[in-house]
């Protein structure tokens, strides 16, 4: 048979051009935080929740499905929504849950000046490394969408790498990480952290993205979910082993060396030095770093879609338009030390407080618009989510609004308070 069609380049191409799309999304929940949730994790409660890691990625997949079967068989979750509710109260919502994405950026940028500023030594303050990273931002979201697709799949891959490289010599007891798949009575106690792991993954902005962007790979029908599914499968699969190579590090190699808790996401890195040598943590902060930057682009994507779609507006990547509204809000991030010091948070309370934010007020919002969605005959026709789907987007909503209901008042203490 010949071969000589048939390239490692080519194929890669090939697959680029097919697939990808997951990757993005998975990118934009993969930041600092979901670094640091996993971490804190696997040194709280050792191998006990790898099956919540495991389950956090599934609920995503099922999430984003459901957000790309809204794209191909009805049209986008702020058009929905738009048509619907109205112009003037989607557009309020639109706002509303923008101020969430604008909120995520403060905590990113100032997560990669913390870590490049740790790898420097100290030698650069991360303040004005966050405001270099706010305008690195702004460049490479502004890139035709190809080109920043191709980017997550390749950062992403990289990213799982990393951090098996990291996990591998943990000395890991393979019989220990077995039974951490499975729920038992250990995981009581650890519940509260299981739902951070849901939540960080669950990621509301992508609810509107994949319904978006679903149609840039040419799916628009019935017969090219397959294709959507398995781009999905492909994209939270790394998403997973990569949350899945964090914990089991931090619970094999933290944990025995007393760590109950982690001072900031930059700790597991401090504490690989002394257990792999300095390689390794270089290559911790560096993905936390490079998690950090990867999650910006798509989730200020976000209201630069939506903000026009809610007010009646065709919008597209590259246009006038969505381009004066990524910039604009993305280029809020120039402010990050200025939030930090009006609010008198440390760089690891803002990583932490945001998404906190956002999971409280804008996730439960999203996930009861997307289970409207899909449930709804006049916009999806025949293609209304089965009765599987529906205990699955369910217990999404009823996750979102537990979360919010026990945690805004920790929330709002923290936030008016100097943070933890």
């Amino acid at each position: 048979m010949s071969t000589k069609n048939f390239t490692p380049f080519a194929d890669l191409t090939g697959f680029t051009q097919k697939y990808g799309l997951a990757f993005v999304m998975v990118a934009s929940y993969f930041g600092s935080g979901s670094v640091f949730i996993a971490s804190q994790a696997g040194v709280m409660h050792g191998y006990t929740l790898l099956w919540a890691a495991m389950g956090a990625a599934l609920l995503g997949f099922v999430a984003q499905d459901m957000s790309a079967r809204l794209g191909i068989h009805g049209t986008s979750l702020m058009v929905f929504t738009r048509e619907k509710l109205g112009r003037p109260l989607a557009t309020t919502i639109a706002l509303f849950l923008s101020i969430g994405c604008v909120a995520w950026t403060l905590g990113l940028v100032a997560a990669v000046g913390a870590g490049l500023s740790f790898l420097l030594g100290g030698a650069v303050a991360w303040q004005p490394i966050a405001v270099l990273t706010t305008f690195v931002a702004i460049g490479v979201g502004l890139l035709r969408y190809d080109t920043v697709e191709n980017m997550m799949i390749a950062m992403m891959l990289s990213l799982m790498v990393v951090f098996v490289i990291v996990a591998l010599p943990s000395g890991a007891d393979p019989s220990s990480v077995a039974t951490g798949f499975v729920p038992d009575t250990d995981t009581l106690g650890a519940l509260a952290m299981a739902a951070g792991l849901l939540g960080t993954t669950a990621l509301w902005p992508n609810f509107f993205l994949e319904s978006i962007l679903v149609h840039t790979k040419g799916w628009t029908d019935e017969s090219d979910l397959p294709e959507v599914r398995t781009d999905l499968a492909i994209g939270y699969a790394v998403g997973g082993i990569t949350t899945i190579a964090i914990l089991v590090a931090a619970a094999a190699l933290l944990r025995p060396m007393g760590y109950t808790e982690l001072e900031s996401f930059i700790t597991p890195g401090e504490a690989l030095v002394d257990v792999l040598g300095t390689w390794a943590m270089v290559l911790f902060v560096g993905g936390v770093i490079a998690a950090a930057f990867n999650s910006i682009i798509p989730i200020m994507w976000t209201p630069a879609y939506i903000i026009p779609q809610a007010a009646g507006y065709s919008v597209y990547k590259g246009d006038r338009l969505f381009n004066v509204l990524f910039a604009g809000l993305t280029g809020l991030g120039v402010f990050s030390p200025l939030v930090s010091w009006w609010l008198d948070l440390s760089v690891v309370d803002m990583v932490i407080l945001f998404p906190m934010y956002n999971g409280i007020f804008a996730l439960p919002v999203a996930a009861i618009l997307l289970f409207w969605a899909v449930n709804d005959r006049e916009t999806m026709g025949e293609y209304t989510n089965s009765r599987l789907l529906n205990g699955v987007n369910a217990l999404l909503v009823l996750l979102a609004v537990v979360l919010a209901i026990l945690s805004i008042q920790d929330f709002l203490t923290l936030i008016t308070g100097g943070g933890f």
